[in-house]
């Protein structure tokens, strides 16, 4: 081991690395020595080429010895460091802060919400998110840092949305991306505090269809679109017997099709892959199509990620006038109406709202108590009949067919 050379400096000591050098000559370890609690203690300071000299040791040397006559600052060079990495730290974590801080809201969104959204979500949510943001959210809070956002700016936004003649639901979606961005940045760690959309009251829109169509409109439907496209009526036909999505029909294979058991198999729905279980309508439909491979879609005009109907099912509604002077867009009919129609239908036959629940792919049954009015009808009506079918045989003999009592002259 290489021996410790003394120095001018009392108190302070070097030894030379065995073959380092720090320009011409071997590096240099310095160390410094002084008695603490009356014992000897010796630190190590640092080597030369860590731009360390004999003279800068005996200056924190010193500088130890004086705290030590005076009791306060650090006594040790260990206690020193220790000191000087905690005041490190907190430097750090302050800049962090800071910059965290100075992030905006439009920034973190572009930079890390979206991307990871593209990877979680399917490209339609997206798409609308981004639409959203780039027109309603990114104008009021793009600017802004994001602890700076307030409960105030949120009703700029929906203000300004609803004067933009968003609807209410609109408005709600905005809002929920908006809460999205804030909980994944605190998930994240790059945002801390509360979520200022907690603050905000959100929209409570009524865009639920409230209207389906007869069966005999529908045989309309499906006899007109026969004519101007066979894919759009073998669609629509395939939505009025299970009750599916646009979406969902677009996405269907041919390895989805089990025609022996009667069932479509619908993958990555809104609350999760289920069964739909076929008509004899629509299995005889699915017959008569030409079946590709397993992975070939069964309606090949359709993509996947196309998100609308062809424009031959409104033309055809416009010219059926089932729309016509009607203005509430609850009201209109339009492609998911069939879905609408198909649940209805179910309910006129008796089912049960779970049923009917589990049938649609409703994970809860929210959605489906929109249905609730016609299935208490269907038991009200059981009801009477029941009330009726134990009245006394003497006091239904005494009404008409109208259920009204017929006064018999004596």
């Amino acid at each position: 081991m290489a021996k410790w050379i003394k120095t001018n400096f009392p108190g302070v000591r070097y030894r030379e690395h065995p073959t380092r050098k720090n320009g011409v000559r071997r590096d240099q370890y310095f160390t410094i020595r002084y008695k603490l609690a009356g014992k000897d203690k010796e630190e190590g300071i640092g080597w030369a080429s860590e731009d360390w000299t004999a003279a800068k040791a005996y200056d924190r040397l010193k500088e130890l010895k004086e705290n030590r006559k005076s009791g306060e600052g650090p006594q040790t060079l260990a206690e020193k460091r220790k000191i000087e990495d905690a005041r490190k730290a907190a430097e750090k974590t302050e800049m962090e802060r800071q910059e965290k801080e100075a992030v905006t809201f439009g920034k973190f969104f572009n930079d890390t919400y979206l991307p990871q959204a593209k990877g979680d979500k399917k490209e339609r949510s997206v798409t609308r998110e981004e639409g959203l943001f780039k027109v309603w959210i990114s104008p009021v809070l793009g600017h802004l840092s994001m602890k700076n956002i307030a409960p105030f700016h949120l009703e700029k936004l929906k203000r300004d949305m609803t004067a933009g003649g968003q609807s209410p639901r609109s408005v709600e979606y905005g809002l929920s991306v908006v809460r999205q961005i804030f909980n994944t940045a605190k998930r994240l760690g790059a945002f801390e505090g509360e979520n200022p959309t907690a603050k905000v009251k959100f929209p409570k829109p009524d865009n639920g269809r409230m209207r389906f169509l007869t069966h005999e409109e529908a045989s309309t439907l499906l006899e007109s679109l026969k004519r101007k496209s066979a894919d759009v009526h073998d669609m629509t036909l395939l939505s009025l017997n299970c009750g599916l999505r646009f979406g969902e029909i677009a996405s269907l294979t041919w390895q989805d099709v089990d025609l022996e058991r009667g069932v479509l198999t619908i993958r990555d729905a809104k609350a999760g892959s289920r069964y739909a279980f076929l008509t004899e309508q629509a299995a005889e439909m699915l017959k008569n199509r030409t079946e590709g491979k397993p992975s070939d879609y069964v309606f090949t005009g359709r993509k996947v990620k196309l998100d609308r109907i062809s424009m031959t099912f409104k033309l055809t509604i416009d010219e059926l006038k089932l729309n016509e002077g009607i203005d509430d867009p609850r009201l209109k009919i339009c492609f998911h109406s069939c879905r609408h129609s198909y649940a209805s239908w179910m309910i006129d036959e008796g089912q049960d709202l779970y049923t009917v629940q589990k049938l649609l792919g409703h994970k809860t049954n929210v959605m489906t108590q929109k249905y609730a009015h016609m299935a208490e009808n269907k038991l009200r009506d059981a009801a009477r009949a029941l009330s009726m079918a134990l009245r006394p045989q003497k006091e239904q003999a005494g009404q008409d067919q109208t259920g009204k009592v017929v006064n018999f002259s004596k």
